[in-house]
């Protein structure tokens, strides 16, 4: 077993997290296209209510297991890990049914609370055994990760994503084409459409499936770590506790953060179904389907743009906690200072030319991606020029939460994602009634927006350490250079008829150089200049 360092590690996370991204996105593009916002919306009906028990069986799993492992590794106390990996295992299998059989039994009563009917109920049904998958996946993906070996975590990634387009796009594409004889066995459903999203949400759970299938290939070949034949093993009892102990609060806090997808449900629907939709009605689109088809074309068009960058700035917190964990015990204030700006001005890095740039080429990077779908993708353009600012935020806030994590601050996070929950629903009911989706994308900006301020002043604070304005001041004013050379170039190809694909590629490639001649100028500038600094 193949020991990584630090920054192998990390390269490897972010680069799995990336790829899972991509395949992620190479099935919910398509997946939009062949189900149309109203199917969409059954399909978001189905995550919404899966993703908060998902994250709460398993979000912080990996991390307990991985952090116990890592101590008992450190003093060679292999029996130890073996009672560990198996005493997660037991547990967390129990917990994974325990979360199926309750998603299976809130099928039908959150269809009807949702939508009004029961079509989304065989979409929420199909996905509830990947609770239970995904349980034995993250107890293996921790103890790889505890033994320093990401590879394991990172193929795996790779192998789910892979096997979700597959059988996802292939599953809801034959019932998209065969709908009139496969309704004949589902007498209950109406919508074509539902049954289409609930065969797309059976190739998820087949892909948790799979990644618990790949762990079970690797375990055959894995080379077991030998027994050194240590006197002392720890009690399954105290193992358990301390996996609940480590995993709970992390788990809670997911839940939060999933709460926001919940929340723009019911906030969505509702709000348009008693206020009315200001907009123009898409032709096709039934008066009565409109709520559910913004709410799908929100949640699966300019919620999954929105994901893309997120979810790669979030392995950085994985990264960092143990530098600050490390730095923070032995009292370094200036290695604490040094590696608090090194993630934060990463993430910030990262985040704001791909804000920027998808801010200012929403209708192109929209219009290629859902072709199919080009009702759907208007709507969502100014919607996800509104979420531009809040992932800048939420990029930077991942980092945040893990260095408060590593200096003894585990329940801060989780009151913070309370408040901006908070946010989020008041949000949502003063802006959707005469905003629409771009209500619910405005609320969402500012919620990320309270929780990076509160959560980085919690954090400043509690480890009594000073940054420096002026590195993260460079990187938004040449974010801000980058995204006028993009729409420049962008104009200039619109005025003379150029495609969307052609628009696109030169304003990237215009943009991204001014972007890093620019950030290299202004660090140059930086390196020289004596700025202030805030707590």
């Amino acid at each position: 077993m193949k020991k990584q360092n630090f920054i192998k590690g990390s390269v490897i996370l972010m680069i799995s997290a990336a790829v899972a991204k991509v395949l992620g996105a190479v099935f919910k593009i398509p997946l939009t296209n062949l189900l149309g916002g109203v199917g969409m919306s059954y399909f978001s009906a189905a995550y919404s209510i899966f993703m908060p028990v998902y994250a709460f069986s398993v979000t912080g799993l990996s991390t307990a297991v991985a952090v116990m492992t890592a101590k008992s590794r450190a003093f060679g106390m292999y029996g130890n890990i073996r009672r560990i990996r198996r005493t997660a295992l037991l547990m967390f299998s129990v917990v994974g049914v325990a979360g199926s059989l309750l998603i299976l039994l809130l099928a039908r009563p959150f269809s009807v609370l949702s939508s009004g009917d029961n079509e989304a109920a065989l979409a929420v049904a199909m996905i509830a055994p990947s609770v239970l998958f995904g349980c034995i996946t993250a107890v293996e993906r921790g103890y790889y990760e505890g033994m320093s070996n990401m590879y394991p975590t990172a193929f795996s990634q790779a192998a789910e994503g892979i096997v979700r387009v597959v059988t996802g796009l292939w599953l809801c594409g034959y019932v998209n084409s065969h709908g009139t004889e496969i309704m004949k066995y589902f007498p209950e459903m109406t919508d074509v459409r539902a049954l289409a999203a609930a065969a797309g949400i059976a190739g998820v759970t087949l892909s948790s499936l799979g990644a618990m299938l790949f762990f079970a290939v690797v375990n055959i070949f894995a080379k077991k770590p030998k027994d050194k034949g240590e006197s002392h093993l720890a009690e399954r009892r105290e193992i358990a506790s301390e996996l609940i102990k480590t995993a709970l609060p992390i788990g809670i806090s997911s839940v939060v953060t999933n709460l926001t997808a919940i929340i723009d449900m019911g906030t969505i629907i509702g709000c348009i179904t008693y206020f009315g939709y200001k907009g123009d009605i898409p032709v096709g689109v039934a008066a009565e389907d409109i709520p559910r088809f913004v709410y799908g074309s929100f949640s699966g068009i300019a919620l999954t743009v929105f994901n893309l960058i997120p979810s790669v700035t979030n392995m950085l917190g994985k990264g960092i906690l143990p530098c600050i964990a490390s730095a923070w015990s032995a009292g370094n204030k200036e290695v604490l200072r040094r590696n608090t700006v090194q993630a934060l001005l990463t993430a910030a890095v990262i985040a704001v030319p791909s804000a920027v740039g998808i801010g200012v080429l929403s209708p192109q990077i929209l219009h290629i991606l859902y072709a199919g779908q080009s009702d759907e993708a208007d709507l969502c353009i100014s919607s996800l020029r509104w979420l531009m600012p809040g992932m800048v935020c939420l990029c930077v806030s991942f980092p945040v939460f893990a260095m408060l994590q590593g200096i003894g601050k585990p329940s801060s996070p989780l009151k913070i994602m309370l408040l901006g929950t908070a946010v989020k629903t008041v949000g949502n009911i003063l802006f959707i009634p005469f905003m629409g989706a771009d209500g619910a994308a405005v609320s969402t900006t500012i919620c990320y927006g309270v929780i990076l301020a509160v959560s980085l002043y919690t954090y400043l604070k509690a480890a009594d350490i000073a940054i420096s304005l002026a590195p993260f001041a460079a990187v938004v004013y040449a974010g801000v250079l980058c995204g006028a050379a993009a729409y420049l170039v962008a104009d200039i190809c619109g005025r003379n008829n150029t495609g969307d694909i052609t628009a696109a590629i030169a304003a990237v490639i215009a943009g991204g150089f001014v972007y890093l001649l620019s950030l290299y100028l202004l660090s140059v500038k930086v390196k020289r200049t004596k700025t202030t600094a805030c707590v």
